[in-house]
């Protein structure tokens, strides 16, 4: 792992402070969204992972959003904390998420996790796919 290509940013909740750069490339997490993380952190089967982020080609719009957890963190993946919880994103991903926000929402639609992408010229009706 290469910690020098690594970055750990707060969310602008937070405070946080870097070169533009960082803030336009940033991603954050929302409060309902950190909880969620940590909460399912606790959890025997995400103990020590971080929520993990990609983007992939497919879906309905081009492109679709993956979530998953994980226990590694590689060299060109990035880091974005609040509140205990952290998010990875792989520096190919966050080209396409720079501005975004990871939001947990609880809704009649069920409980998911969903993404406000700047970067987004539609999404399709549940959220999971985006076209650029």
């Amino acid at each position: 792992m290469n910690e020098a290509s690594q970055e750990t940013h707060p969310s602008p909740e937070q405070g946080a402070t870097g070169t533009a750069e960082t803030a336009e490339r940033a991603v954050s997490l929302s409060a309902a969204a950190a909880k969620r993380v940590l909460t399912l952190m606790e959890s025997e089967e995400h103990k020590g992972q971080n929520l993990r982020i990609a983007v992939s080609g497919g879906g309905c719009q081009g492109f679709s959003y993956g979530f998953s957890f994980d226990d590694a963190v590689n060299g060109d993946d990035h880091t974005f904390t609040r509140d205990g919880a952290t998010l990875v994103v792989d520096d190919v991903s966050l080209d396409l998420l720079a501005g975004s926000e990871v939001d947990f929402v609880e809704d009649l639609m069920g409980a998911y996790f969903r993404v406000t992408n700047p970067n987004a010229d539609s999404t399709c009706g549940c959220g999971t796919s985006f076209s650029v």
